[in-house]
């Protein structure tokens, strides 16, 4: 016969291994919450653009795209006399190789009054700044959010930016004044849009070179998810202002002579400069389906590395391009197989071209069939190199493709790059318009940027979720 003590201490012992398990389960519970907040996806919900040819808007930009334009010009004379620098032998001091560029129109023109700037300061300000002020107005607009309404919130400023031609012509034509620091410092770049739009997140100028504005995007991703800020505008920005730089970069032979971006092909002797701007509104993925807001894509993972030990400083470092990608597969808990397209850094060098396939080939392709594969383009191709703000204009391009749903062509292919071993790597170059049609599964590409100094950045991109589409589709945003 059992005591009504052993009762007690068979109900104690049941009750102490209960709560033990309900302990356990909330602990398993609160560690999925924690790695989910490590890994979310972010929603990109707002972008806005200036590019060449003509582009003003992220709408301008995919008709530039889907009807396969390029935007490279000859050297407009309010930027530098080009028959005064122009030769073709790049060895011939102080001249460039190449008569053309990427350009974009009224850099000169600023609505000071609009941003609160007094007319003495705007005329020290670097029109990259300006041109922040101006696009980032335009992506917020894009979201449908009243700047206004952001004073004083948790909203982070990212900013790719590394050119100071502004700073160097002010120099020469006059002492510099009060208003010379604030102008035109890279720092303050980031600073003014926070201290413009009231924001209080954190404010930082990523100076990587070629892949600054996707390693910004990268810390902006981490920030969200470290819920530094709640609200994210990351971007890049670049301004060709005086030949200084391209008369260095000729010397270095990286300048096409013809001007276009020859990426992957047979004749690719460097690429064109190019100039604009590009800036994205981030939010986490949970906060924009509960506000409701139009999401355009979802940035899946992000991964940054540095290319160590290499050919050279510049040289690239493909085992550090493979690695960076597969990094970013990781971070987003992605198959490779899954990867329908990748926009390439594709700067359409004979060197960088063919050990950036094999490393895509290597992350992307090792056990995909030729049935299935690996569509590569580079938007180099319509709009020249952008520098600090190349990452974030491929990444533009991918989303209005994604929502789109068409890859569109990719120019001056006609030849393909011998080194390239093409009949055995399933890859695809787009020479025409292809259809990328929503299917069974969610839409996914890549993104890489690379940087002159080493330092890599891949991103993975997956179109909106279905569910979030089709109720954005059927209710009326809140106000």
């Amino acid at each position: 016969m059992t005591t009504n003590l052993e009762h007690a201490n068979t109900n104690n012992s049941l009750s102490a291994t209960k709560r033990a398990l309900v302990a356990l389960k909330e602990m398993q519970s609160e560690l999925q919450v924690f790695k989910y907040a490590q890994s979310e996806p972010i929603a990109i919900i707002g972008m806005g653009c200036r590019f060449p040819g003509g582009v003003n808007s992220p709408a301008d930009f995919w008709q530039l795209l889907n009807k396969g334009v390029d935007g490279i010009t000859e050297v407009p004379s309010q930027r530098w006399n080009i028959d005064e620098y122009y030769d073709p032998n790049p060895e011939t001091p102080g001249k460039i190789s190449t008569r053309y560029g990427g350009f974009i129109d009224q850099v000169d023109r600023f609505d000071a009054q609009f941003f609160n700037i007094a007319p003495r300061e705007a005329v020290s300000l670097d029109p990259q700044q300006r041109l922040l002020l101006e696009v980032g107005w335009e992506a917020l607009e894009n979201t449908n959010q009243v700047p206004e309404k952001l004073f004083n919130s948790l909203t982070g400023v990212f900013i790719g930016i590394t050119g100071n031609d502004y700073a160097h012509q002010l120099l020469a034509s006059q002492p510099p004044d009060a208003y010379y620091g604030t102008g035109n410092a890279l720092s303050a770049a980031a600073g003014r849009l926070s201290y413009t739009f009231k924001f209080t997140g954190p404010s930082l100028a990523v100076e990587t070179a070629c892949s600054s504005s996707l390693v910004a995007l990268h810390q902006a991703c981490q920030s969200l998810r470290a819920k530094e800020c709640n609200l994210a505008l990351v971007g890049g920005v670049n301004l060709m202002l005086s030949p200084h730089l391209s008369i260095f970069f000729s010397k270095t032979k990286a300048l096409s002579t013809n001007g276009h971006c020859k990426t992957f092909d047979a004749a690719a002797d460097g690429y064109v400069r190019g100039e604009g701007c590009g800036i994205v509104v981030l939010k986490r993925l949970s906060d924009a389906v509960a506000d409701k807001d139009d999401i355009l894509a979802v940035i899946r993972g992000t991964a940054v590395n540095q290319d160590g030990p290499s050919g050279g400083l510049t040289v690239p470092n493909g085992p550090s391009q493979k690695a960076v990608i597969r990094q970013a597969l990781k971070n987003a808990n992605s198959n490779p197989l899954d990867i329908d397209y990748v926009e390439a850094h594709g700067t359409g060098t004979s060197l960088g071209d063919p050990i950036e396939v094999e490393a895509l080939c290597q992350a992307f392709c090792q056990e995909r069939s030729e049935e299935q594969p690996l569509i590569i383009s580079s938007v180099k191709t319509n709009i020249g190199h952008l520098e600090a703000a190349a990452g974030i204009a491929g990444l533009i391009k991918v989303v209005l493709q994604m929502q789109h749903q068409e890859i569109a062509p990719h120019l001056h292919f006609n030849q393909p790059n011998p080194y390239i071993n093409w009949d055995e790597l399933p890859v695809r170059v787009p020479k025409t318009n292809l259809p990328w049609i929503k299917g069974e599964k969610s839409r996914l590409a890549g993104l890489s940027s690379f940087g002159f100094s080493g330092t890599n950045a891949h991103v993975i991109l997956e179109e909106a979720p279905e569910q979030v589409v089709e109720s954005q589709k059927s209710e009326p945003k809140s106000s």
